[in-house]
This record gives structure tokens, sequence and C-alpha cells, in this order.
């Protein structure tokens, strides 16, 4: 839908807005279309029908909806829970955290030494 057409059926627009993965993309593609074809278009000046109005069957026939028309429903995230042992009570993540992060600093350590042993 572009996006002067969009504006006059009541789709909001942003410019800016960029899709930055293609799931995302089709999601909204795919809510886009089933809000067009739920959607009717009454013409401006009545009897005069243009191009992309409803037409006048869909518009005697149409009710006004109440609540939320097309919610958009997020999928629920799936957690995994896992027991908790004695041995995972006995390791803490930060202390491994830590221990790793001085692990790493220490062989840069040795790294840069070995480097300056090797230029003498």
């Amino acid at each position: 839908i572009s996006a002067k057409l969009a504006r006059p059926i009541g789709i909001a627009v942003d410019p800016r807005r960029k899709n930055k993965s293609v799931e995302s993309l089709q999601a909204n593609v795919q809510r886009l279309k089933e809000y067009q074809s739920r959607l009717i278009v009454f013409p401006r000046k009545a009897g005069k029908i243009k191009k992309g109005d409803s037409s006048v069957e869909e518009t005697s026939a149409a009710t006004q909806l109440k609540g939320a028309v097309l919610p958009i429903e997020q999928p629920k995230p799936v957690i995994e829970r896992m027991d908790i042992t004695d041995d995972v009570k006995s390791k803490s993540a930060v202390t491994q955290w830590k221990l790793a992060k001085h692990a790493q600093y220490l062989e840069g350590k040795k790294q840069c030494k070995k480097d300056e042993d090797e230029e003498n």
C-alpha cells in the first residue's frame, strides 16, 4: 500500500520507519491485507462511486464495530525451566565471569611479554 493511499483509509504512515527483518515485514503485510479485506470505504459523494470505494451492497450492509478491530497478537515467549541442583548452587555466575575476564587479561599480558622477548 502506498502512503498516498494509506492515509485516507485510516492507516498511519511513518516515513522514517524501516523494517529490519523479513519476518516483521511479512507480519505487517499480512496484517495490512487483513485490515484492507475488512475495510469498507464509503464514497465521498452519494451515488458517485470512484475507484477504491466499496460497492453499494457492501456500504448498505455495513455496521459499526465496537472494541478492538484488529488487535495485534504478540507470540508468548517460551521459557524453559530447569531444576536447581547442588552443583548449580555451588557455582556463582559472577565468580565464573570474573575468573574468565582475569584469565583473558593474563593471556594478553603473556602475549605482550612473548612478543617483546622475540624482538630482543
